[in-house]
């Protein structure tokens, strides 16, 4: 961060690690899950946890942050301001929510969303119910992943085009893939090789899957052009 000028991001939102552990036993919650489903991950890096030096950093880069696993840091936040991620988790024994700090208001904002391993939120309006079809489902390749339709939201309502984003703990890269589904410019850093790697194929799976979305939609217009100009031509 050190190599950017201050205020340089408008929008800083990050989610560092705020305990080591899971990247040690290479699995995060239950090894196995109670469908049979083996999580398994591979860290080439501990986690360290960030301390004021960062925490002043990030407030040095960017006009605007917003924190991740606030409540657990040992560190004084400059305000009041407050979001809370309802997983709607239902009975599970993961946490019922996430809480975040926002340099952006005084006040506590809600977003509910389903993440609970094959239960995944249905929508952002409508996060408290399952979503139908399974293989829409985000897959998991990081201990502490959170969903895409988060950083959406996050970003939908408090930031604007043209802002630039960073993100210093980019981990399974949700928080770029929301960048650039929503059309934001972003800097994102990975310490961790084995994530990195990982991060990068997913971000890079979905540009490839955008750009043949476009792709149809240029073709569709042509097509639909051609038909309106021909009738002229004859």
């Amino acid at each position: 961060m050190k190599e950017f000028p201050d205020k340089y991001f408008e929008l800083a939102i990050v989610d560092p690690p705020y305990f080591s552990g899971p990247e040690k036993r290479e699995f995060y919650g239950r090894k196995i899950s109670p469908i049979g489903v083996q999580r398994h991950y591979k860290p080439s890096t501990n986690w360290e946890v960030p301390n004021k030096e960062y925490f002043d950093e990030l407030a040095r880069v960017s006009k605007n942050q917003i924190i991740w696993g606030c409540n657990y840091y040992q560190y004084v936040f400059h305000g009041t301001g407050r979001i809370i991620w309802d997983k709607c988790n239902g009975e599970s024994s993961f946490s019922d929510a996430e809480i975040a700090y926002c340099s952006m208001h005084d006040s506590v904002r809600m977003f509910r969303f389903m993440w609970n391993g094959m239960l995944q939120g249905k929508s952002i309006s409508e996060g408290y119910l399952m979503q139908g079809d399974k293989s829409k489902n985000e897959k998991r390749i990081h201990p502490t992943q959170k969903p895409v339709a988060l950083y959406e939201w996050l970003l939908t309502k408090y930031a604007i085009i043209g802002d630039k984003i960073l993100d210093t703990h980019v981990g399974s890269a949700s928080s770029l893939i929301a960048c650039h589904n929503l059309g934001f410019d972003y800097v994102g850093f990975e310490i961790d090789k084995t994530y990195y790697d990982m991060a990068s194929k997913r971000l890079e799976a979905v540009k490839a899957q955008r750009s043949l979305f476009d792709l149809g939609i240029e073709r569709v217009e042509q097509t639909e052009l051609s038909e309106f100009i021909s009738p002229i031509r004859d």
